[in-house]
């Protein structure tokens, strides 16, 4: 009778609907949902009601023009996409990935350097051998990266971890170090800098979170110095630009920020002073560990910035 049961269980059971119910719960969006699943809206629609009774939930309810999901969705949504990636990842163990012949998509945090520094090294050469792999780039969020990374609404971070969850797999990638940057004529620029010019000027720094504080004014204040921040910009980019329009001083990455100095036609100066290492580091939800299109995706983001990997000299 016990055998009876299961197999009833088993035939009651159809486990599309939790492809589709992730996805749902991704969009909260029935259009949204339907066109990532290659369905028609009604059809899409018909589905999200089977879930509702298989659930015995609404799923997704009605809120102003938009639509949110009931408590019950928020509680199975992060089980349901882990079930679905273990479910992946059984059927695709032992299996050589094809890029050419991959259809996934990849999201990745970052803060805009690094993103842009991915971007250009990553998406080209993602294009000629891997064309069905498409890159979703998020900005640091208000949200902890490492709920973002075990809710799966991210595959990989890439950043600074400095406090990730216990279950969180972390890979060192990068060291880089902080350099000032001016505008090309800058009063600074004739000579080499020196902590009290550098103090002597006028700051804006990135912060996503406004921070107006950082290690720099640590190191300054050990020598009996201050400087005046004058404006907290939420990305680099927006930061730099600033700069190039101003006599206004900020701090980037040298190795990660090369680029967009360039591009803006800044200049860099070595910071005189002894400042903390910016260890980059690349984590990741163990569910993704043995996947063989993410350890393939990783191996991808470890190439592109393995360029970039510099200790910076003693000083």
């Amino acid at each position: 009778m016990g055998d009876r049961i299961v197999g009833a269980a088993a035939r009651d059971v159809d486990l599309n609907l939790l492809v589709a119910l992730d996805v749902l719960l991704d969009e909260c969006s029935v259009s949204a949902a339907a066109d990532r699943l290659g369905l028609s809206a009604p059809a899409m629609s018909r589905t999200l009601a089977r879930i509702r009774t298989a659930f015995a939930d609404p799923i997704l309810v009605r809120s102003g023009r938009s639509m949110v999901p009931t408590p019950r969705a928020e509680a199975v949504h992060a089980e349901v996409k882990a079930l679905l990636d273990r479910s992946r990842a059984l059927f695709a163990e032992g299996r050589p990935v094809d890029p050419a012949r991959l259809d996934r998509t990849f999201t990745v945090i970052a803060n805009d350097l690094l993103a842009g520094t991915l971007a250009t090294r990553l998406l080209p050469r993602l294009r000629q051998t891997a064309p069905g792999v498409t890159v979703v780039l998020l900005s640091e969020g208000p949200h902890p990266d490492d709920l973002v990374l075990r809710e799966g609404t991210a595959d990989l971070e890439v950043r600074v971890i400095t406090a990730p969850a216990p279950e969180t797999r972390i890979e060192p990638l990068l060291v880089d170090e902080m350099v000032a940057v001016v505008r090309p004529g800058h009063p600074l620029t004739p000579g080499p800098l020196t902590p009290a010019a550098l103090a002597g000027a006028l700051h804006v720094t990135p912060s996503r979170r406004g921070r107006l504080r950082g290690p720099l004014d640590d190191a300054l204040e050990a020598v009996g110095l201050r400087r005046r921040v004058v404006a907290a910009m939420p990305t680099f980019a927006s930061a730099l630009q600033l700069v190039a329009a101003s006599d206004l001083v900020s701090q980037v990455p040298a190795r990660t920020g090369a680029p967009l100095v360039a591009a803006l036609g800044l200049v860099p100066l070595p910071i005189p002073l002894p400042l903390p290492p910016i260890d980059i580091s690349m984590g990741w939800h163990p569910r993704n560990d043995n996947d063989p299109a993410q350890r393939w995706f990783r191996r991808q983001v470890r190439s592109a910035l393995s360029g970039l990997a510099w200790a910076p000299p003693g000083r």
